[in-house]
């Protein structure tokens, strides 16, 4: 069964006063959310990297929604600054993000471009 908005991070889950931007909504209503190499996280999946990045990264406010499949990175909206932000989520939390994005267009165009290149 596709994914749908009822899938993702909601109430007590969330910051105050977050919200998905729309665009990433509509993509998980039309059931868009494997972008190989990126996947769009939903479910327990989604609950237990949320948690976890938490606590692997205390004080940021990261609220992940997709992930690679062949790495460690996840792309998170960082409610700090506003935007996207690519973490290695394993790796050293003071460690610069892998990427930084404007919004999430901008981050679903790269995801695109990725998509498109990978083997």
């Amino acid at each position: 069964m596709p994914a749908t908005s009822q899938d993702l991070l909601t109430g007590g889950d969330l910051p105050d006063g977050f919200s998905y931007p729309p665009e990433f909504v509509r993509l998980v209503e039309y059931g868009l959310t494997d972008l190989e190499p990126w996947w769009i996280m939903t479910g327990d999946l989604l609950r237990e990297r949320h948690t976890g990045l938490a606590e692997r990264r205390p004080g940021r406010s990261l609220v992940p929604f997709a992930e690679r499949q062949d790495n460690d990175d996840v792309a998170c909206c960082d409610l700090a600054t506003g935007t996207i932000a690519v973490v290695h989520d394993y790796g050293d939390p003071k460690a610069r993000d892998v990427a930084r994005f404007a919004d999430f267009p901008a981050w679903l165009h790269q995801a695109m471009v990725d998509f498109l290149e990978f083997n």
